[in-house]
């Protein structure tokens, strides 16, 4: 929504007993209708209880001490938290709480490198080893910016191998590493892709990852309540994460954590990257370039298509249609993958996501820039990612369906 248009903000909260748990029962819901005389809304007690009966059966399902929902729709923004932000403090999660958001985090550091390109610092059909000299001589002059980004480097790793420690290790392992694949055959869902990605963007911009995310990016994008280190004066707004087994966890940092999954943020921050994303927010020209460009599809990948980091399905999909690029196979496996020639313009009518997850948290956007419609689900503590997508799908399809006011 334009910034112009700042309306006054009503905040609805209901207590809901029946639940048992002592951490479900508290059950917030904050309902924002962004301006009081605008054209037909949803009903706000409709999308309660539709959001209600998504999330309540997860929470209880999974233990998740705490929630929030953050609904993007027609430019009105509605958020509805649930439960605890730490199960010590019993802090009501609010729509200020920061979460750790994992992997969405990679779609921030493919706009950053959108955005170097877009500043003329780098070109992302260039080879990684032309960025890196390090790299010369080695399987990176066969790589180039586009494939770090879409995961069509090769067969790296998940993660980044445990004996790397530092930058230096970082340079020897990737002038060592032979991919089993050739760069654009195959989809490897890798951290240590997208964080070389990152490393190149920032330093070609001059700065560090954290300055180039922290003073750069989120401020251009309006995001006020966004962090890679949260700073002492926030960190009561930073929720305790819980892991599988209920054990309070937070992210520890390691190489290519920043630029792979290390972003905490809010869900009014986060619900704005992705309004921002469906073009709803006057930006300056050179970032809005770059985020339309990271919507640009390049890799077939049969049940889905892969943008730069983003992915997208056809709208509309039926959920086990969307639930097939969501499978282990698919998120640790090796995929063959089609070239899109040429790349593919971003197109409205499309269903678009990506999940994030962290030791202790677990995320989830979806949104149908066609629709006007984007959500939000952050929560503290991890579990699947079907179920995750599941939750969404009902919230977004249901969210269609309401009768306007």
């Amino acid at each position: 929504m334009p910034d112009s248009l700042q309306p006054a903000v009503k905040t609805a909260r209901f207590l809901r007993l029946s639940n048992p748990s002592p951490f479900l029962g508290l059950v917030l819901l904050t309902a924002v209708p962004l301006v009081a005389n605008a054209a037909p809304q949803v009903q706000t007690k409709a999308m309660q209880s539709l959001v209600d009966s998504a999330i309540n059966p997860l929470m209880k399902e999974y233990g998740i001490p705490g929630a929030i929902v953050g609904i993007s729709m027609n430019g009105q923004q509605y958020f509805f938290p649930y439960g605890v932000s730490s199960k010590t403090t019993e802090h009501h999660v609010s729509k200020n709480t920061l979460f750790e958001i994992g992997s969405i985090s990679k779609t921030f550091t493919a706009t950053l490198a959108n955005y170097a390109q877009v500043e003329g610092k780098l070109t992302l059909t260039d080879k990684v080893s032309q960025y890196l000299p390090e790299l010369t001589g080695s399987a990176f002059d066969q790589i180039n910016l586009i494939n770090l980004a879409t995961h069509t480097a090769g067969d790296l790793p998940m993660q980044v191998p445990d004996k790397v420690t530092n930058n230096a290790e970082l340079m020897r392992y990737f002038k060592e590493w032979q991919p089993a694949y050739a760069a654009g055959t195959h989809r490897n869902y890798a951290n240590p892709s997208i964080g070389l990605l990152g490393l190149i963007a920032a330093k070609q911009l001059g700065q560090s990852f954290p300055n180039a995310m922290e003073q750069t990016l989120f401020p251009q994008l309006g995001m006020t309540h966004s962090y890679l280190q949260v700073p002492s004066n926030k960190m009561a707004d930073y929720a305790q994460g819980y892991n599988k087994q209920d054990q309070p966890v937070r992210l520890n940092p390691g190489v290519l954590a920043d630029e792979a999954y290390g972003i905490k943020t809010s869900a009014v921050d986060l619900l704005r990257f992705v309004e921002t994303n469906m073009q709803q927010h006057p930006l300056p020209s050179a970032l809005q370039q770059a985020i339309d460009a990271t919507h640009v599809g390049y890799f077939d990948v049969g049940m889905m298509t892969q943008e730069m980091i983003w992915e997208h399905y056809p709208y509309p999909i039926a959920l086990d249609k969307l639930l097939t690029g969501h499978t282990q196979e698919v998120v640790f496996g090796s995929v063959p993958v089609k070239a899109i020639e040429p790349p593919q313009a971003p197109q409205p009518d499309l269903w678009i996501n990506k999940t994030g997850s962290t030791g202790g948290f677990a995320a989830y956007v979806a949104y149908i820039p066609a629709k006007k419609l984007g959500m939000v689900l952050l929560s503290n503590k991890n579990y699947p990612v079907p179920p995750r997508v599941t939750v969404g799908y009902q919230i977004l399809t249901g969210l269609t369906a309401l009768p306007a006011k």
